[in-house]
């Protein structure tokens, strides 16, 4: 049986969904902090039980039998994420997994300047010392491009902060390729990188923007401190703004900038990139 955590989540969710057209739904299971939200599961044969990163007890529950663990990484900045991806870790092996997956996240190395990226560095190394096989899936940037390019389509402008190369990815395209990696027969063990296959700046999006929308798209740098100011005033709290200034320093200083072949060679087709992502995006 192979396990999800996290599965009435986006990703996850998508990944579950993924499985299901590759495998009987009684050899999936998913563990939810809310069964109700995964009722559509259950009602196609899924075996859905309760589980919390912060309830070891529920979690070894709700990870009886399974092979596979498949473990989404938290998102909470208050929270103490590591030592709840420990208790998960633990749970899994504990109910004798075999394999446990971690959602992790390009570049997780040491001296990223992305804050996050600490947090999958510690626990990937909990992973590596847990005694089981392990897999851990840095993807590449995933989410809606407008978080990371601003309001260019009213504005006209990418005034953002200095940037750097990166393989922005469809999220769809990583909920694929973990269902296939989850349901093949190919083993990956440690870090494997999940990206779509090209690096962009923001001069190149801005540069496909304006051939897409037959506008000239104006790429503003932006001074540091002067966007966190102007984040603050949009109503962005200012932790988080800077938090997310730091997302821009790892991508300048390249953290982001190496595309990786694996999920193209998963997936047996090129995966959605920019262009493509901003079309749709545009004839929505």
């Amino acid at each position: 049986m192979i396990v999800v955590t996290g599965a009435t989540g986006a990703l996850n969710g998508a990944t579950v969904e993924h499985l299901l057209t590759r495998l009987p739904a009684d050899r999936i299971g998913v563990s939810v902090r809310d069964v109700t939200k995964a009722q559509h599961f259950a009602d196609r044969g899924v075996r859905v039980r309760h589980g919390s990163y912060d309830d070891p007890a529920a979690l070894r529950d709700s990870f009886a039998g399974a092979e596979q663990v498949l473990l989404v990484s938290g998102n909470d900045p208050t929270a103490d994420l590591t030592g709840l991806h420990r208790n998960a870790i633990e749970a899994a092996v504990e109910a004798g997994s075999q394999r446990i997956l971690y959602t992790s996240q390009q570049a997780a190395v040491p001296g990223n300047p992305y804050r996050p990226s600490d947090i999958h560095v510690a626990t990937e190394e909990l992973l590596a010392e847990s005694g089981v096989a392990w897999t851990a899936l840095r993807s590449g940037a995933y989410g809606p491009l407008d978080l990371v390019l601003g309001p260019w389509q009213q504005t006209g402008e990418i005034a953002q902060p200095e940037d750097g190369p990166v393989p922005y990815t469809l999220r769809a395209d990583v909920a694929e390729a973990v269902a296939i990696i989850l349901a093949g027969d190919r083993s990956f063990d440690g870090p494997v990188t999940l990206t779509a296959p090209t690096a962009v700046t923001f001069d190149d999006v801005a540069e496909i923007a304006s051939d897409l929308t037959g506008r000239t798209i104006k790429r503003i740098v932006v001074d540091d401190e002067q966007w966190v100011a102007d984040q603050v005033t949009n109503g962005v709290p200012e932790q988080m703004a800077r938090l997310m200034l730091t997302w821009y320093q790892a991508g300048r200083a390249g953290y982001f900038a190496e595309a990786d072949p694996l999920l193209t060679e998963l997936l047996g087709r090129e995966p959605k990139g920019v262009a493509d992502r901003l079309a749709a995006h545009i004839a929505a």
